[in-house]
């Protein structure tokens, strides 16, 4: 069935570059109104993931009518891409377009690839046996160089190196990032040839996932995009918002425990963002560092108690420096104000300092490991919750001591 196009279609890279700009479900509303032709084609140019999610945002009737207007080999190979879990290199498969037999002619070969260069850009020839399992690769450069009459097993590259579908991304860059080839073979663990993915679209994925860790931690969804219609924006922020509310209450309930304590001690208030602050950012560093050590895949099963303990320990030491300076400052400020306990409120300040960077850097690191626990993404949300965990534990324990050593 051929699909007849307009007699002024928008230009495929047009719409693909406004396609690139924009989250996956705008993209369809882009695509929406498009000949089935031109989207296949436009999805055929983006980075396989992206297109995998515009498909999935496309109307049933456009998804279908999209995929009967693509290539046989392009439609089975994003039929079987999303059969592999999100942020898996089985997401980022391409077809792979010039595969041959180890029998073949390099005379042959050459003919071949000149005609399949007319309408696809080659990188590698991948040999695969009567099996379809990949046996070796040829460059380009072997290729051309190599006698007419020789066949291709003869100056293939053996055992090549291949990534497996199943594969994470973090796993298969830290497998990649040494090699630094433009195309990479994706094979089942028998060795089957699945499909190609090009480094080029890995490295887009990891850095797009990188950017939108960031967003993640305050409840941005990593689908929002600059080009995002403000009324989508909102309602992806709005409800994080209004948990940030209800955790802002539950740490404003524990200073208002404290109100005689505050109404009797006033220099107490003016130390309270301090705390807070200090111990804020404590938890902070803790969160940036594990959440960097799984992204990158350094923090393995069994290491979790050893980046618990080790928080907890620079809690401690930098709460003591800190400390030391807070605790001068509230010496300073009480004598100013002629406040008898001026000494002893400076002890409070130093000991709470130690306490609520402790707990923060705690906080810190198992907070993402509870929601990777959990199945959830360790970056979602979790500033909101370690905000939370801090202010209640540095506000807290400060004027608890204050209540009870204070007289």
């Amino acid at each position: 069935m051929t699909t007849t196009l307009p007699a002024d279609p928008q230009p495929v890279e047009t719409l693909a570059a406004e396609a690139q700009r924009r989250g996956s479900r705008d993209a369809a509303q882009l695509l929406r109104d498009q000949p089935a032709a031109t989207t296949a084609a436009v999805l055929q140019s983006l980075n396989p993931a992206l297109a995998h999610d515009i498909l999935d945002e496309l109307t049933p009737d456009k998804r279908a009518a999209v995929l009967a207007a693509a290539s046989a080999q392009q439609r089975a190979q994003w039929i079987r891409n999303e059969t592999y879990d999100e942020d898996t290199i089985g997401r980022l498969m391409e077809p792979p377009t010039s595969v041959f037999r180890p029998d073949q002619t390099i005379a042959e070969t050459v003919d071949a690839v000149r005609e399949l260069s007319k309408t696809t850009f080659v990188t590698y020839l991948f040999i695969v046996d009567e099996g379809g399992r990949l046996c070796g690769i040829v460059t380009m450069r072997d290729l051309l160089l190599s006698d007419r009459e020789q066949h291709l097993d003869s100056v293939m590259l053996r055992n090549p190196f291949f990534l497996t579908p199943e594969m994470e991304m973090p796993e298969a860059m830290k497998q990649v990032v040494r090699r630094h080839f433009p195309v990479y073979p994706v094979c089942s663990t028998d060795g089957t040839l699945l499909g190609q993915v090009r480094g080029q679209a890995m490295f887009e994925e990891q850095a797009y996932e990188i950017s939108a860790q960031a967003g993640r931690m305050v409840g941005v969804d990593k689908e929002e995009r600059l080009t995002t219609p403000w009324i989508r924006s909102l309602r992806f922020r709005h409800p994080w918002l209004q948990l940030n509310l209800l955790t802002a209450f539950i740490a404003a309930a524990v200073v208002g425990m404290f109100q005689g304590t505050i109404d009797k001690i006033v220099i107490l208030a003016s130390f309270l963002p301090v705390l807070a602050g200090q111990s804020g950012n404590t938890g902070c560093q803790a969160l940036a560092v594990a959440l960097r050590g799984m992204t990158l895949g350094e923090l393995q099963p069994g290491r979790e108690r050893a980046l618990v303990f080790k928080e907890a320990l620079l809690g401690l030491l930098n709460g003591a420096l800190v400390g030391v300076m807070a605790a001068i400052g509230m010496f300073l400020a009480a004598r100013a104000q002629s406040h008898p306990a001026a000494l002893l409120l400076a002890g409070i300040v130093f000991f709470s300092m130690i306490g609520s960077c402790v707990i923060s850097g705690i906080a810190g690191a198992l907070i993402p490991l509870t929601l990777r626990r959990l199945g959830a993404d360790p970056a979602t949300a979790s500033s909101i919750f370690l905000t939370t965990a801090t202010d209640v534990a540095s506000m807290g324990l400060f004027l608890s001591l204050a209540t009870m050593l204070v007289r």
